[in-house]
């Protein structure tokens, strides 16, 4: 183990970098350095409880062992439902049999939508141009359910199965340092020699840790939550490969996608959606209809490489459908009750949201501020978007309001009464003031070479 003299100094090398600072904080806050609440140092023996970010899964299952043996410390498992399709009671009994008694399993689909997504959404927010942050968008809830759950059951401590080369770690160690700023932090992944998936099922077999299908299941690394599915890993780690066609799980291809177009209503109320056809539905449940209805056209789907907070570059394939729906229709309605100063701010700041988000600082004061004002701009985003779905597009039709700033009397050829053509020709001018100036006393610049 690094001597603290030698983190520090580490610390100090690389204080200019962001991420590094990040990692540094975390380093700072580990059980090798003093504890401000406990006036001792921080080592594996004085962790007498953690709360554990558990799926049931090979990875947390092993880790929730790992811990007990290697801190003899007491575990309390968290297990999410997300919407990720998946059977999480299961988690229960298997917490159970590695004879966990504190066992947290929630239904946290509705918060995650109406707080998270949501949110989100209305700011159009996407990460270098096509990444609908499926994944980092449910980091702050887990790390918030965490803490709590931490405060709730008196433990000094969490955890989570995230790798020492993702992202995943720094969001869920930020958002918990936010809301919790003196807990201890334990990310396996960073400290055992577990580094193979063979290594990994030896461990399992060793401490009869029972693990469904281990042998087989897909063969990438897969997030799946309400909002999206994502894979890594594999041969998709080589950008130049196609990726197999029975990879995709939750959309069709567009190529098999029906020949006939789905018609469909979405109706929004202060730039949320509420209603699909006409019919109110919870944020959750709207959610879930729409990555049906877009699952079957063949929507949503996305192969990107990504840049990564950690600073590599790194290959995912997204399915969003109901992602993908939402945003073209987000965008529909803001384009007739949003002015037009007030839309091309949000367009300019959306990148910096999308890059907090992305990078783990939801809880942090900037992601507020920005939050704060882009909520504000939403207060007349009401009314309904009529769309076609269609073999992977997603095609706006219409769009009407109640709070609507398009005037057709104003934009139309045929009104001759309510816009003064002649006022252009002011605009104009005042417009090329500054360029006719410079026209003329800078002449060689301004050439038409």
């Amino acid at each position: 183990m690094q001597s603290v003299a030698a983190k520090k100094n580490l610390l100090a090398l690389w204080a200019d970098n962001t991420f590094i600072r990040a990692v540094a904080y975390a380093i700072m806050e580990s059980n090798c350095y003093q504890s401000s609440n406990r006036g001792e140092i921080m080592t594996e023996k004085t962790i007498n409880k953690v709360v554990l970010a558990y799926s049931g899964g090979l990875d947390t299952s092993i880790i929730a062992k790992w811990l007990q043996d290697h801190y003899e410390c007491e575990v309390v498992t968290f297990t999410a439902d997300l919407g990720q399709g998946e059977e999480i009671e299961s988690a229960r009994a298997k917490a159970k049999a590695m004879g966990i008694k504190e066992i947290y399993v929630e239904d946290l689909r509705e918060e995650f939508a109406q707080d998270y997504i949501f949110p989100m959404f209305r700011a159009n927010t996407i990460y270098e141009g096509e990444y609908l942050l499926g994944t980092a968008i449910a980091r702050p809830l887990i790390a918030k359910r965490l803490v709590e759950i931490a405060k709730a059951t008196g433990a000094d401590a969490i955890s989570h199965g995230a790798t020492g080369k993702g992202n995943d770690q720094v969001r869920f160690e930020i958002g918990a340092y936010a809301l919790m700023p003196g807990i201890k932090i334990i990310a396996p992944w960073r400290e055992w020699d577990l580094m193979t998936r063979d290594k990994l099922l030896a461990y399992a077999e060793e401490h009869d840790i029972h693990i469904d299908g281990k042998k087989g299941g897909s063969p990438y690394s897969k997030d799946a939550n309400l909002l999206h599915t994502s894979y890594e890993g594999n041969e998709i780690e080589d950008p130049a490969v196609k990726p197999r066609d029975d990879m995709w799980e939750r959309t069709v291809s567009p190529k098999d996608a029906p020949d006939q177009e789905t018609l469909i209503s979405i109706t929004y109320e202060k730039g949320d959606p509420v209603a699909i056809n006409g019919k109110k539905m919870s944020p959750a449940t709207l959610i879930e209809t729409l990555n049906q209805l877009g699952g079957k056209n063949g929507i949503g789907r996305s192969d990107i490489v990504e840049n990564r907070f950690v600073g590599m570059k790194s290959r995912g394939c997204y399915e969003t459908p109901g992602g993908a729906i939402m945003l073209k229709a987000h965008r529909a309605i803001e384009s007739i009750t949003l002015d037009k100063e007030a839309a091309h701010l949000k367009d300019q700041l959306m990148p910096k949201y999308a890059e907090i988000i992305y990078n783990g600082f939801w809880w942090a004061p900037e992601r507020r501020m920005l939050q704060a004002l882009i909520d504000q701009s939403q207060e007349l985003v009401n009314g309904t978007v009529f769309l076609s779905l269609y073999k992977g597009n997603v095609t706006v039709l219409g769009r009407e309001s109640k709070d609507t700033l398009f005037d057709e009397a104003v934009a139309s050829f045929d009104d001759e009464h309510a816009y003064d053509h002649k006022d252009a020709e002011g605009f104009i001018k005042l417009n090329a003031l500054r360029l006719r100036i410079a026209g003329h006393k800078q002449s060689s610049y301004f050439t038409m070479e």
